[in-house]
Protein backbone atom coordinates (compact mmCIF):
# COMPACT_ATOMS: atom_id res chain seq x y z
CA UNK A 1 0.00 0.00 0.00
CA UNK A 2 1.52 3.00 -1.08
CA UNK A 3 2.59 5.95 1.54
CA UNK A 4 1.36 8.94 -0.79
CA UNK A 5 -1.77 8.15 -0.89
CA UNK A 6 -4.49 10.60 -2.00
CA UNK A 7 -6.57 11.92 0.66
CA UNK A 8 -9.95 11.57 0.11
CA UNK A 9 -13.10 13.25 1.72
CA UNK A 10 -14.58 10.48 4.89
CA UNK A 11 -11.34 8.24 4.18
CA UNK A 12 -9.59 6.53 7.36
CA UNK A 13 -5.88 6.97 7.65
CA UNK A 14 -2.90 6.11 9.79
CA UNK A 15 -0.55 9.27 9.47
CA UNK A 16 3.04 9.26 10.81
CA UNK A 17 6.05 11.33 10.18
CA UNK A 18 9.75 11.67 11.97
CA UNK A 19 11.96 14.25 13.24
CA UNK A 20 15.14 14.22 10.69
CA UNK A 21 18.51 12.37 11.72
CA UNK A 22 18.90 11.84 15.25
CA UNK A 23 16.70 14.76 16.31
CA UNK A 24 13.98 14.82 18.52
CA UNK A 25 10.59 16.56 18.12
CA UNK A 26 9.64 17.19 21.35
CA UNK A 27 12.59 18.08 24.34
CA UNK A 28 9.94 19.25 27.06
CA UNK A 29 6.48 18.69 28.15
CA UNK A 30 5.65 22.17 27.05
CA UNK A 31 6.18 21.37 23.50
CA UNK A 32 3.88 17.81 23.57
CA UNK A 33 0.98 20.11 24.56
CA UNK A 34 2.07 22.92 21.96
CA UNK A 35 2.09 20.44 19.51
CA UNK A 36 -1.41 19.11 20.45
CA UNK A 37 -3.04 22.63 20.84
CA UNK A 38 -1.45 23.51 17.00
CA UNK A 39 -2.84 20.62 15.95
CA UNK A 40 -6.49 21.08 17.39
CA UNK A 41 -6.30 24.75 15.65
CA UNK A 42 -5.05 23.66 12.31
CA UNK A 43 -6.54 20.31 11.80
CA UNK A 44 -9.57 19.65 13.65
CA UNK A 45 -11.85 21.39 11.69
CA UNK A 46 -10.21 18.90 8.73
CA UNK A 47 -10.15 15.73 10.49
CA UNK A 48 -11.83 13.76 13.25
CA UNK A 49 -8.86 12.18 15.21
CA UNK A 50 -9.26 8.94 16.94
CA UNK A 51 -5.77 8.28 18.01
CA UNK A 52 -2.60 9.52 18.57
CA UNK A 53 0.81 9.08 19.88
CA UNK A 54 3.41 11.62 20.16
CA UNK A 55 7.07 9.91 20.30
CA UNK A 56 10.07 12.01 21.39
CA UNK A 57 10.97 11.61 17.59
CA UNK A 58 7.90 11.02 15.86
CA UNK A 59 4.44 10.78 15.96
CA UNK A 60 1.38 8.62 15.17
CA UNK A 61 -2.25 9.82 14.02
CA UNK A 62 -5.52 7.86 13.05
CA UNK A 63 -7.69 9.98 11.34
CA UNK A 64 -11.09 9.97 9.32
CA UNK A 65 -11.33 13.19 7.11
CA UNK A 66 -14.33 15.40 6.95
CA UNK A 67 -17.15 14.77 4.39
CA UNK A 68 -17.05 16.96 1.12
CA UNK A 69 -19.60 19.54 1.91
CA UNK A 70 -17.09 20.39 5.65
CA UNK A 71 -14.30 20.45 3.32
CA UNK A 72 -16.13 22.94 0.49
CA UNK A 73 -16.81 24.99 2.70
CA UNK A 74 -13.37 26.17 3.35
CA UNK A 75 -12.20 26.21 0.29
CA UNK A 76 -12.49 29.23 -2.13
CA UNK A 77 -15.53 29.34 -4.14
CA UNK A 78 -13.60 30.90 -7.01
CA UNK A 79 -11.61 27.06 -7.84
CA UNK A 80 -13.89 25.43 -10.50
CA UNK A 81 -12.59 21.86 -9.24
CA UNK A 82 -12.08 21.24 -5.82
CA UNK A 83 -8.64 19.60 -5.40
CA UNK A 84 -9.20 18.21 -1.70
CA UNK A 85 -5.88 16.26 -1.29
CA UNK A 86 -4.46 19.56 -2.23
CA UNK A 87 -6.16 21.27 0.08
CA UNK A 88 -5.60 19.09 2.95
CA UNK A 89 -1.61 18.58 2.21
CA UNK A 90 -1.61 22.13 2.49
CA UNK A 91 -2.92 22.29 5.72
CA UNK A 92 -1.18 19.33 6.90
CA UNK A 93 2.25 21.39 5.78
CA UNK A 94 1.37 24.65 7.18
CA UNK A 95 0.60 22.95 10.65
CA UNK A 96 3.99 20.79 10.52
CA UNK A 97 5.90 24.23 9.08
CA UNK A 98 4.46 26.18 11.83
CA UNK A 99 5.30 23.93 14.42
CA UNK A 100 8.81 23.28 13.20
CA UNK A 101 9.21 27.07 12.93
CA UNK A 102 8.27 27.76 16.61
CA UNK A 103 10.41 24.59 18.03
CA UNK A 104 13.25 25.97 15.73
CA UNK A 105 13.33 29.36 17.50
CA UNK A 106 12.75 28.24 21.04
CA UNK A 107 16.01 26.00 20.88
CA UNK A 108 18.06 28.84 18.55
CA UNK A 109 17.79 25.74 15.78
CA UNK A 110 17.85 26.11 11.69
CA UNK A 111 16.98 23.53 9.05
CA UNK A 112 14.50 21.16 8.53
CA UNK A 113 12.52 19.15 11.88
CA UNK A 114 10.50 16.33 9.47
CA UNK A 115 11.06 14.21 7.32
CA UNK A 116 10.29 15.57 3.46
CA UNK A 117 6.49 14.87 3.28
CA UNK A 118 4.01 13.24 5.73
CA UNK A 119 3.62 9.49 5.06
CA UNK A 120 -0.31 8.11 5.00
CA UNK A 121 -2.04 4.86 5.12
CA UNK A 122 -5.25 4.69 4.05
CA UNK A 123 -7.52 2.52 6.16
CA UNK A 124 -9.61 0.16 4.39
CA UNK A 125 -10.56 -3.10 6.40
CA UNK A 126 -12.40 -3.10 10.54
CA UNK A 127 -9.59 -5.91 11.40
CA UNK A 128 -6.81 -3.16 9.96
CA UNK A 129 -8.65 -0.19 12.09
CA UNK A 130 -8.55 -2.16 15.41
CA UNK A 131 -4.73 -3.05 14.90
CA UNK A 132 -4.09 0.89 14.31
CA UNK A 133 -5.41 1.90 17.06
CA UNK A 134 -3.47 -0.77 19.66
CA UNK A 135 -0.23 -0.19 17.67
CA UNK A 136 -0.12 3.15 18.16
CA UNK A 137 -1.11 3.36 22.50
CA UNK A 138 1.15 0.55 22.50
CA UNK A 139 3.95 2.54 21.21
CA UNK A 140 5.76 3.60 23.81
CA UNK A 141 5.53 0.15 25.51
CA UNK A 142 7.89 -1.01 22.30
CA UNK A 143 10.13 1.68 22.42
CA UNK A 144 10.76 1.09 26.45
CA UNK A 145 9.21 4.28 27.87
CA UNK A 146 6.65 2.44 29.80
CA UNK A 147 4.86 -0.79 30.16
CA UNK A 148 1.32 -0.38 30.40
CA UNK A 149 -0.29 1.99 27.83
CA UNK A 150 -2.06 4.23 30.41
CA UNK A 151 1.46 5.39 31.96
CA UNK A 152 2.45 7.42 28.57
CA UNK A 153 1.33 10.89 28.79
CA UNK A 154 1.20 11.99 25.26
CA UNK A 155 -1.48 9.62 23.80
CA UNK A 156 -4.86 9.23 23.03
CA UNK A 157 -5.15 6.61 25.85
CA UNK A 158 -6.05 8.28 28.76
CA UNK A 159 -7.90 10.89 26.92
CA UNK A 160 -10.29 8.60 25.45
CA UNK A 161 -10.58 6.44 29.38
CA UNK A 162 -11.04 9.77 31.27
CA UNK A 163 -14.54 10.68 30.92
CA UNK A 164 -14.98 13.04 32.67
CA UNK A 165 -13.27 15.40 30.90
CA UNK A 166 -13.95 16.94 27.14
CA UNK A 167 -11.88 15.84 24.42
CA UNK A 168 -12.00 16.55 20.52
CA UNK A 169 -11.34 13.11 20.12
CA UNK A 170 -13.97 10.68 18.32
CA UNK A 171 -14.15 8.87 22.07
CA UNK A 172 -17.81 7.66 21.64
CA UNK A 173 -17.12 6.09 18.23
CA UNK A 174 -14.11 4.41 19.84
CA UNK A 175 -16.18 2.67 22.30
CA UNK A 176 -18.67 1.79 20.20
CA UNK A 177 -16.31 0.31 18.36
CA UNK A 178 -14.77 -2.05 21.03
CA UNK A 179 -18.40 -2.23 23.12
CA UNK A 180 -17.22 -0.13 25.53
CA UNK A 181 -14.98 1.51 27.91
CA UNK A 182 -13.99 -1.98 29.68
CA UNK A 183 -13.55 -4.18 26.68
CA UNK A 184 -11.78 -1.24 25.43
CA UNK A 185 -8.91 -1.05 28.20
CA UNK A 186 -8.94 -5.20 28.37
CA UNK A 187 -8.49 -5.10 24.92
CA UNK A 188 -5.28 -3.03 25.44
CA UNK A 189 -4.16 -4.81 28.41
CA UNK A 190 -4.35 -8.37 26.75
CA UNK A 191 -2.77 -7.02 23.40
CA UNK A 192 0.62 -5.82 24.51
CA UNK A 193 2.27 -6.83 21.11
CA UNK A 194 3.97 -4.28 18.80
CA UNK A 195 2.43 -5.59 15.29
CA UNK A 196 5.71 -5.74 13.09
CA UNK A 197 3.60 -4.86 9.75
CA UNK A 198 2.22 -1.43 10.32
CA UNK A 199 6.33 -0.57 12.20
CA UNK A 200 7.17 1.99 9.95
CA UNK A 201 10.76 3.15 11.44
Amino acid sequence: MSTREKFLPNAFYHIYNHAVGTDNLFKSHENYLFFLNKYGQHLSSVFKTFAYCLMPNHFHLLIQVRDEHTLSSMIAKSEEEIDFHKFIVQKLSNFLNGYAKAFNKQYSRRGALFIDYTKRKEIKHDSYFTRVVNYIHQNPIHHGFCKEASEWEYSSFNSIISITKSTKLERDAIFDWFGGIEHFISFHQENKYFDEEIDFF
